[in-house]
């Protein structure tokens, strides 16, 4: 199974299935593709800005490399580490893009492939429309459990407690 995120344009509506024709899924994950041919991968995806960064980052990365006059195996092997650490931070990158294009994420789904995904997010995207909510697009699911921080203006008890020590008797 792989996990995709789900953007759509910041202005789409849930159950609005035109806004999902724009819908863009992002592979989560590593892409080989990226590891082998980095630069070229993210100009054939056009994340021009992120190609750039790339690019400026490996050449920096390789003059360094160059500098401290490691052994050949040695190089090769940090190459080949910041080929990996691309490759595992392409879909990262290209989720970063989407979102400065004014793309929103919307939702996080798992399928055998891309179409399964999408066929899932669609239903998904729909069925939020039926339930009647509100006209801001929803939260991304979490996958984690986090804690909930108190309203600001909920009220406050008055003890004489300061951390985890309890009261003193009296």
């Amino acid at each position: 199974m792989q996990v995709y995120t789900v953007h759509l344009p910041v202005h789409a509506r849930p159950g609005d299935a035109e806004a999902f024709e724009k819908a863009v899924l992002v592979r989560d994950g590593f892409h080989v593709w990226a590891f082998l041919f980095t630069v070229l991968w993210f100009l054939y995806h056009r994340l021009w800005l992120a190609a750039l960064g790339v690019f400026v980052a490996l050449a920096v990365f390789g003059l360094t490399v160059d500098r401290l006059a490691l052994a050949p195996l040695a190089g090769l092997g940090a190459h080949l580490l910041a080929s990996a650490l691309i490759g595992l931070e392409a879909s990262s990158l290209k989720r970063w893009t989407y979102g400065r294009n004014g793309y929103a994420l919307v939702d996080v789904v798992s399928g055998a492939d891309e179409e399964e995904a999408e066929a899932k997010a669609c239903a998904r995207w729909l069925a939020r429309g039926e339930s009647g909510s509100d006209d801001t697009p929803p939260a991304p699911p979490s996958s984690f459990d986090w804690p909930r921080p108190g309203r600001a203006d909920a009220p406050r008890r008055e003890s004489g407690v300061i951390g985890l020590f309890p009261e003193r008797s009296r």
